[in-house]
């Protein structure tokens, strides 16, 4: 993906003349700076208007740490040690006493409680006239004691972080605690850092966060770059839409107008028409006009006192408007806009790269560095990363033109320009990528692979790079691929890289869900809990205040005076969540961090004798595939592309079930091409691959997530007699007894990662004291005509309209389930019992094994133009119900089941990012089985079972698929007893169709029992 940083001059080792190296610089002018090297990430953000800081040299820090919504602490250099000014007037402390902070000396503690019942520490010694503090909530001690060496000593000192972790670690979440940690010129500057790093997705928080704060202050120029920026970031994740929709809200504000903010402007739609391939578009785009600068225009200061707000004002230089891509501080608007007018010609250089016109290229490219080397004789330090990615695009254009030793140069020059100034950066493993794959195309492949195996590993450390390095990674795969034959270890290796490309959706949901339960239900448990949802709560508050803040509400309006209760509330939020992961930091067991990534070895070891797992990748264009049993690994390219997967996919889609002229409608079966998917699938592993397997673990990508892998043919002789018997006159096309599907033989599980199928795999069973719970046959709207027409809320355009809930599903499968299971164990709400408020005020949902949900799934959009908000169907119930139980209601249930089973509409479908975000969930969302499915496992399910379909009413196959799912013997797998329930329909010449038995997926583990013993 090209990204601004991609885009500077240099053309040769030439570029000598060196950036200043900001790892050396010390902490003291540095934005901020990662407290320890190990454990949970926490940083130390610039706070220049903190109310202790009296002086111009008077430095503070917020602590800001993962997982927590607010700042956990502060750190302080106080010119003249007055330890009076570290007081808190609403503190009762103990008095002061010697501690140890490792590598310092006289160091004191102070121990008190707040007014809000929460216990604070604080660290402090003095050095050379100044007081040195740390000061914080006592839960996250580790850190501030780090953190008081580090500024003490001012440089970043090595240790480990050991504080409560709820989530699964997402760095665009911790990037936007980290963004309202600060002000908003230091929130720039850090945004501008994350973006020249390469780590998009955290630049867009920051930047949205900066838009947010703008929001009614009047100032156009801040708002028009923020946007500008988020159209930078955007496109740099591939929300092309997103990206076109804030460009053009800035041009609206004016961006165009402004010097500085039409050069970005000018500049990063020019990068958003390369990163969709259209060089030609973004000449066009470089071709704008743009606002003069006056040369002799200069920031001065008039007066004779410097008060500490004019000093902070100085350190600042009014960032917002004097950084160019995150430069440096105190340049003049005439420098700023020389570096991005040289920008400008860089792009014009790449743009005619790719159109293969590669001496305007490299002359174009030759001339931008020059023009960056002008600016303070080449001494910017931000620029630093301009110039080393201009590095690697000269150092292309030198290999198209036949001088690839020139071209390994300027690649190895550019990784040692960005591993000085961006250590552990996304950018850096980008531009080690880049020459990993000229090793390749030079049929170097033991240097690429090497290198590419770093980047994997680096990968996980460093916050961001998954986005930025996947589609990187294409060259490595093709690699591996080639030598899976001959090297034991390429599969391995695969496997490992494989986990770059896991979205955090569900799988992230299941982590989580796996750290809740893996140590009981004791109090530690259920403060986890606590924690976890008080996050969501700031998530969905921080969605209502961008909401708010979109609108750009006018000083002193009402809408501005809910934007700032909303503001107030989220703070408090904020505060709540951040104490609450304080207390759970007393239990060892939640400061410890599990690693994302898992080995294949790792894998193997939980794999059980009979057991198979498949995962499936799309990397670019490519798929590949790893097979693994307990002793034995393949990895392959599949003779498919993803756009030929996407095309077969929904091929065997519409002959399962299409709308036509409003109504569903089966077709016959294509099984030739289920065959031929399955031949491709699997045929490059042997044609002995499933020999023996009984459980295939199947973690699909793409398309492949829409469709059940059982109904894929194993065998060709069932396809052949079955287009014999159907080419004579008046056969039944839609009996397809003799086929040899894949889920025939075998129990199928759906994996969302490697990660969290072991996780799951592990959790212990649900200690609910009661079997089942059916949940069903919704009353229709007439036996609610009263609430109906008096006091419903008035319907709107994108609601369902009332006729849907005029065809309740049968409860005749939930009372067999109940009758089989015993009645004393189990229970059934249908009727006004089974309505969404009352689902939501149920005491006892924790109480029950399995819930059993047979209703319709809403999960399309009821019309073209409006949202798809997956939720079930249910009762009306009181006066602020909509008969319907949404994804975010879901959610917030209280489970402990070992299943759900969704008896209803394709359920296994997604929830937007939008729906994510409302049910207070920073991330996923938009594919497959992030919708409904991950609200189960979010509300406390360990399995779902979930439809990729509507399932049939027809032949009773629903009922009877579900009759025999609950008839197996109590400890019997699930997917053991659904299976069995397929094959029977599978025999019968009525229910034969896939239509009617290959619906339902186990997402989780189908070797859990559905029904304890």
């Amino acid at each position: 993906m090209i990204r601004s940083c991609l885009f500077a001059a240099a053309a040769s080792a030439a570029l000598a003349q060196p950036a200043y190296a900001a790892p050396s610089d010390p902490l003291s002018i540095q934005e901020s700076f990662r407290i320890g090297n190990a454990g949970v990430r926490c940083t130390a953000q610039l706070r220049p208007l903190d109310a202790k800081l009296q002086g111009m040299f008077d430095r503070g820090y917020a602590i800001v740490c993962r997982d927590a919504a607010a700042p956990v602490g502060n750190l302080y250099a106080l010119k003249g040690g007055d330890q009076a000014r570290l007081a808190e007037a609403d503190r009762h402390c103990e008095v002061p006493k010697a501690a140890e902070v490792p590598g310092l000396a006289g160091v004191s503690a102070q121990d008190c409680e707040g007014a809000d019942k929460l216990n604070y520490r604080t660290y402090s010694v003095e050095r050379d006239g100044t007081l040195y503090a740390s000061q914080g909530l006592t839960g996250y001690d580790s850190a501030l004691k780090l953190g008081l060496a580090s500024i003490v000593t001012d440089r970043p000192v090595d240790g480990e972080v050991q504080v409560a972790v709820t989530a699964a670690g997402d760095p665009a979440a911790f990037a936007r605690v980290q963004a309202g940690a600060l002000d908003p010129e230091g929130a720039l500057t850090e945004a501008y850092a994350r973006n020249n790093s390469g780590s998009y997705a955290e630049a867009a928080e920051f930047f949205q966060t900066l838009y947010e704060r703008a929001a009614g202050s009047g100032d156009a120029s801040r708002a028009a770059e923020y946007l500008v920026n988020q159209g930078l970031q955007q496109s740099n994740l591939g929300n092309m839409p997103a990206a076109d929709a804030a460009f053009a809200e800035a041009e609206q504000r004016g961006a165009a107008d402004d010097p500085i903010a039409g050069r970005l402007l000018r500049n990063y739609r020019a990068i958003h028409q390369m990163n969709q391939r259209k060089p030609a578009d973004a000449l066009e785009e470089l071709d704008r006009k743009v606002a003069a600068v006056d040369r002799y225009a200069q920031e001065a200061i008039s007066g004779a006192e410097i008060t500490p707000q004019l000093a902070q004002e100085i350190n600042r230089t009014n960032a917002a408007l004097n950084r160019t891509g995150g430069l440096d501080t105190r340049l003049t608007p005439y420098e700023r806009a020389q570096i991005l007018d040289a920008q400008a010609e860089q792009l014009r250089g790449v743009a005619l790269r790719m159109q293969r016109r590669y001496p305007e290229a490299l002359q174009l490219l030759e001339r931008a560095d020059r023009d960056f080397a002008s600016v303070r004789q080449g001494r910017v330090i931000s620029t630093a990363f301009m110039r080393a990615d201009a590095m690697a695009e000269a150092g292309l254009v030198r290999e198209m033109t036949g001088n690839p030793g020139a071209a390994e140069a300027a690649l190895k020059n550019a990784i040692a320009l960005l591993a000085t100034n961006y250590p552990q950066s996304a950018a850096l493993l980008q531009a080690k990528s880049r020459l990993a794959a000229f090793y390749a195309r030079q049929n170097r492949a033991d240097e690429a692979i090497k290198l590419y195996q770093e980047v994997v590993a680096e990968s996980e450390r460093v916050p961001g790079a998954a986005a930025a390095v996947r589609q990187a990674l294409a060259p490595y795969f093709a690699l591996l691929a080639s030598r899976s034959a001959s090297d034991p270890s390429a599969a391995g290796a695969m496997f490992a890289a494989n986990q770059v490309f896991v979205r955090p959706g569900v799988a992230q949901t299941q982590a989580v869900l796996a750290r809740e339960l893996s140590q009981g239900d004791d109090e530690a448990a259920m403060l986890f809990r606590e924690a976890v949802n008080q996050s969501r709560e700031v998530v969905r508050q921080s969605g209502d205040v961008a909401e708010l803040a979109a609108g750009n509400p006018a000083e002193g309006s009402e809408a501005a005076a809910q934007l700032a209760a909303a503001r107030e509330k989220l703070a408090t939020l904020e505060r709540e969540q951040t104490a609450l992961q304080s207390r759970l930091g007393k239990y060892p067991r939640y400061r410890v961090l599990s690693p994302q990534t898992l080995t294949l070895a790792d894998l193997q070891k939980i794999l059980r004798p009979g057991e198979a797992y498949y995962q499936l990748r799309l990397v670019g264009e490519d798929i590949y595939a790893v097979f693994a049993t307990p002793d034995r690994a393949q990895a392959v390219k599949l003779d498919l592309t993803a756009d030929q997967l996407g095309d077969t996919v929904a091929k065997l889609r519409d002959t399962i079930v299409t709308v036509d002229n409003g109504q569903l409608v089966t077709l016959p079966f294509d099984v030739v091409r289920a065959r031929q998917l399955y031949r491709t699938m699997f045929d490059p592993l042997g044609t002995d691959a499933l020999k023996g397997v009984t459980h295939l673990i199947v973690e699909p990508d793409g398309p492949l997530l829409q469709l059940p892998p059982t109904l894929l043919v194993t065998d060709q002789a069932g396809v052949d007699a079955y287009e014999a018997r159907i080419a004579k006159p008046g056969a039944d096309k839609f009996d397809m007894r003799g086929v040899a599907w894949l889920g025939r033989d075998r129990e199928v599980t759906t994996a969302v990662s490697a990660r969290s199928f072991t996780d799951v795999r592990q959790i212990a069973p649900s200690t609910g004291k009661r079997a089942y719970l059916g949940l069903g046959e919704n009353a229709p709207p007439v036996t609610a005509a009263s609430f109906l027409s008096t006091s419903a809320p008035a319907r709107g355009d994108c609601d369902w309209p009332l006729e849907t809930w005029s065809h309740p599903i049968s409860a005749a499968e939930l009372r067999f389930a109940r009758t089989a299971i015993g009645g004393t164990e189990s229970a059934v709400l249908t009727g006004r019992d089974f309505s969404d408020t009352a689902i939501e005020g149920l005491p006892d949902l924790r109480d029950y094994r399995v819930l059993h949900f047979a209703t319709h799934g809403l999960v399309t959009a009821p019309r073209p133009q409006c949202p798809a908000r997956p939720a079930l169907l249910t009762s009306f119930g009181g006066p602020t119900s909509d008969g319907l139980l949404s994804f975010k209601e879901v959610f917030d249930l209280k489970l402990d089941a070992d299943y759900v089973v969704l008896s209803a509409c394709d359920t296994a479908g997604m929830a937007t990012v939008k729906e994510t975000r409302e049910a207070g969930i920073a991330t996923g969302g938009n594919y497959a089985l992030d919708g409904l499915v991950r609200a189960f496992v979010g509300a406390g399910a360990r399995g779902v079972i979930a439809s990729h379909w509507p399932v049939p009413d027809d032949y009773d196959a629903t009922k009877r698929l579900i009759t025999g799912l609950f008839s197996a013997a109590p400890g019997t797998a699930a997917g053991e007893a659904l299976r069995e329930a397929q094959v029977k329909l599978m025999d019968d010449p009525n229910t034969s169709h896939p239509y009617y038995w290959a619906a339902f997926a186990i997402v989780g583990d189908a070797e859990r029992p559905l029904l304890q013993k």
